[in-house]
This record gives C-alpha cells, structure tokens and sequence, in this order.
C-alpha cells in the first residue's frame, strides 16, 4: 500500500506543474529526516549506494543484492517516493529485468536506466563511453516489460550531453521516448539552449542531473517541462565531514563544538521513538 501511494505520488510530480530537488538520501535515517525537512522525492544514488553499503568509489563494484536490500531499508523507513539510480542495470538486457524486478518488490517509486558502457573497460583511464543506441533502447524494453506495477515509473538515462554530442542526445533520447520510458535523464546539460533543443524534440518529462549553474532556477526549469533536477550528493559529504571531525576530537578527547550533535528531541524524532512507545503501551493504560 505504501510503495503503491509513493508511486503515484512520484507519477503526479513527474507530470505537474512544478520542478522540485530531490533529497540525496542513501540509508533509513537520511530517509527519514529528509521526509521530515519536506522533501517530495528521495535520489538513492549510485555513488551514495557505493559508498554507504561499501565505503567503496562509485566504479560498479556494489552488487544488485546490495542496492535493492539498501533501497528496502530506505522504503521501509520513510514514505518518501524513492527515485533509484539503477545505473546499468547491472549486465545485459536480462540482468536489468532481475534489477527492475528487485528493486520493484523493495518499494522504491521510480529507477532510471543508463547507457553508460559499465563497468569502465580494463585501461579506459576514466573516459566514459555509451553504449550503443540499439543496446540502449533494448534495456529501456526490458525494463518497462519486466515491471508488474504499471505505476513504477521506468526513466531513461543518458549521459551523452557529456560525453558525445548534442545531436547522439537528441537521437538517445528519441529513441528511448519511442521505446515507451516515463521520462528521460539528462546527465551534463549545461545551457537554456540545449535544454529548449531537447525539449523541442521529445514530450516526455526530462529530469537533469549534473546540470550547468545557470539552469538552478526551478520556476524556469518548471516552464521547459523539467520535474525533477539533482542538486548533487551534498548530504553524503556532510556527513563524511561530521563523522571525520567528531571522530577526530574525540579521539583527542577534545570537547565537541556547541551545536554539533543532534539533541535528543531531534534523535527521539529520527528513530520515532513515541511510536516504539506506543506500541509498547499495555491496552487501555
């Protein structure tokens, strides 16, 4: 009941009249305390997943398994509507059926599917490739056929306003739009003028990630059909910082910063521990 409410709230935010940022959220708790700072939509991210199950770089090394047991503890705790970054979908066209399928029973609201060759190639030095076109649109189908909640939302992603040209995007996206997706993601737009170009060429909601400085204004970006655009991961380096220094000082035994822990009103309120209470509560006490 709770996947299925998420999802459809993701659906109406992906075809309303606003664009909102999502939270950058990777565990239960992250989850929870965005909900509670009003965010409408949780980013469960590649990297964030990478790191928060591994303490490990964002280079394909998480498993399946890994991301969609993350993503059920993530649902579990919030009724945030979780947009999940499924990168590659883990393999070839069957393993992304496998991917939908898991994260789909983990209850998340929405995943997106890239076309970014992965993993990297033994020797690639960190230059990113795409698969090709005909590869790409297969994914999108397996995708969208392996879902068995119409709700979930299936988006296309593509990296190519970075890595090749503006004529290879308008063609990714075309295609994957014709192939049935929800909505594309557009990795490295930097300009009005590219996004009104892509915008002129499909019709399907266009969600952006890595986007230039100047298109960070979200009534504009409402205007050209833009829903959702990714702030970045902020959240996960904030709390790298906080760990580091908190870490550091008491090892010293110094005296913490005022401030810098969270008060137990604000723990009590992240566990939802009047909730634990209340269930603990004999009948009629």
């Amino acid at each position: 009941m709770k996947a299925g409410k998420a999802r459809d709230r993701f659906r109406e935010i992906l075809h309303g009249q606003q664009c909102v940022y999502p939270a950058s959220v990777f565990d239960p708790i992250s989850a929870r305390l965005a909900q509670d700072a009003g965010f409408e939509v949780g980013m469960f991210a590649g990297s964030t997943a990478a790191m928060s199950v591994l303490a490990a770089p964002d280079l394909i090394v998480l498993t399946l398994t890994e991301l969609a047991e993350q993503a059920r503890r993530i649902c579990r705790a919030s009724s945030l509507p979780v947009l999940v970054d499924a990168d590659h979908g883990y393999g070839g066209v069957l393993n992304v059926r496998r991917t939908v399928e898991e994260l789909e029973n983990a209850g998340i609201a929405a995943l997106t599917i890239e076309d970014t060759l992965l993993p990297a190639p033994f020797g690639a030095s960190g230059k990113a490739a795409l698969i090709p076109v005909q590869e790409g649109v297969a994914k999108m189908r397996a995708a969208l056929s392996a879902r068995t909640d119409p709700a979930l939302a299936v988006i296309g992603r593509t990296s190519a306003p970075q890595i090749t040209d503006m004529q290879d995007t308008l063609r990714r996206a075309r295609a994957y739009e014709m192939a049935g997706v929800d909505g594309i993601f557009l990795v490295g737009v930097k300009s009005w003028e590219q996004l009104a170009e892509i915008r002129a060429a499909i019709k399907i909601p266009v969600l952006l990630g890595n986007a230039g400085t100047p298109l960070m204004d979200r009534k504009r970006l409402a205007s050209f059909g833009v829903p959702i655009c990714l702030q970045g991961h902020q959240s996960m380096a904030a709390v790298v910082q906080a760990l580091h220094s908190t870490y550091r000082a008491l090892r010293d035994g110094a005296e913490l910063p005022p401030g810098s822990l969270a008060p137990p009103l604000l723990m009590q309120q992240a566990s939802r521990a009047a909730l634990y209470e209340e269930w603990l509560a004999p009948p009629g006490g």
